[in-house]
């Protein structure tokens, strides 16, 4: 347990981080499953409609330093090879 008020302050700081990189976490995995549904649906229009609100979310979370950046990379090309092969 934290003894110092400093390591008490930063406890306090790590909890109010991890709830906001939680919910933004959250938010990211909500769009990635927008895609995921409507290309299981096999609607195209409405896969690559998700997909273009997906991409800004998935890299801004990679700026707020969420994600990796090679693993949002690799997620969007994913998701995006998938949306292509409906058609």
């Amino acid at each position: 347990m934290a003894n110092t008020s400093s390591a008490k302050k930063n406890v306090r700081k790590m909890a109010r981080k991890t709830a906001v990189n939680k919910a933004r976490r959250s938010s990211v995995r909500t769009f990635l499953r927008r895609v995921e549904d409507a290309i299981t649906a096999g609607d195209k229009a409405a896969a690559s409609e998700a997909l273009k609100q997906a991409e800004p979310a998935v890299m801004r979370a990679v700026s707020k330093g969420i994600f990796h950046k090679n693993t949002a990379s690799r997620k969007i090309s994913r998701l995006n090879k998938r949306v292509k092969a409906l058609g």
